[in-house]
């Protein structure tokens, strides 16, 4: 069956409002799952996965692929990866380009990578592998970060494209993490935008970030800031109107207040092309 089609501006699912889903059946144009927490067979919370997925669009958003890690990839993963992917029928799946796992350590964290043309062969190949296994094409997301590598001589933005086009994958821009990695690197984030291949950008995010004074902070506990509203602003113009989800994983608000955040990027994507 095909996948029913992403448009307009969704939210992710959430524990705390699953039920209240599946009870009201809210207007909500589309879903990501956070496809790391629904893994396991037949447990309550892929039961909770299958069934929203019979209400509403949805996509697949990971962050335990390790795209950029140099060990081979966690086959259980995968496998249970692309049996929830079989069942609630994704519009597509994504992960980061990043890496979260060496020598059986997991950082819980989307660790950036060196932007150099050996890390692109590496990451690329891994893509294409994850790719085969899915037996779907990947979209990938530009992380936050807070540190740069001596190694890199190439620009995030070159460095992304550069895999886009090698890899023959997606991009999933997150707009908030543009916004906080120009701020604590110091680079302009129009200029990333439009160093990014329009045809290759498949989908949005946006979040909220803390300011913590000599950076910025990814947290994803706070509405969109100013500033990222901006920036989405000129992105929709670049870009177009594509699908947008607000990520909200901590300070979790009720679905109502989450809607409304999400009904701010339908605004905007109103007025961009008003």
């Amino acid at each position: 069956m095909t996948p029913n089609p992403i448009l307009g501006c969704g939210i992710g699912l959430r524990f705390q409002h699953i039920d209240q889903i599946l009870a009201d059946k809210p207007p909500i144009p589309w879903l990501e799952i956070l496809s790391d927490n629904y893994l396991t067979p037949g447990s309550v919370q892929q039961d909770y996965a299958i069934e929203v997925a019979e209400y509403y669009p949805v996509t697949l958003h990971g962050v335990g692929m390790s795209l950029g890690a140099t060990e081979p990839f966690n086959d259980e993963y995968f496998q249970r990866l692309k049996s929830l992917a079989d069942q609630v029928r994704p519009a597509w799946i994504s992960d980061h380009l990043c890496w979260t796992a060496a020598h059986g350590w997991v950082s819980h964290d989307l660790l950036p990578l060196p932007y150099t043309e050996e890390t692109i062969k590496h990451v690329v190949q891994r893509i294409r592998e994850a790719q085969d296994r899915l037996e779907r094409r990947l979209v990938i997301e530009n992380v936050s970060s807070y540190l740069q590598y001596q190694e890199s001589y190439l620009s995030e933005w070159e460095f992304l494209s550069a895999v886009a086009e090698e890899a023959d994958c997606k991009l999933l821009l997150d707009v908030n993490n543009i916004y906080v990695s120009a701020f604590n690197h110091d680079f302009d984030p129009c200029k990333y935008l439009d160093s990014i291949p329009i045809e290759r950008v498949q989908q949005f995010h946006l979040a909220g970030y803390e300011d913590k004074g000599t950076h910025l902070l990814d947290t994803h506990g706070q509405p969109v800031s100013d500033p990222v509203w901006g920036l989405y602003k000129l992105a929709l113009q670049r870009f177009g109107a594509l699908p947008t989800l607000i990520e909200w994983d901590n300070n979790i608000p009720s679905l109502e207040e989450l809607l409304a955040e999400a009904h701010k990027a339908t605004e905007a994507h109103i007025h961009a092309f008003a």
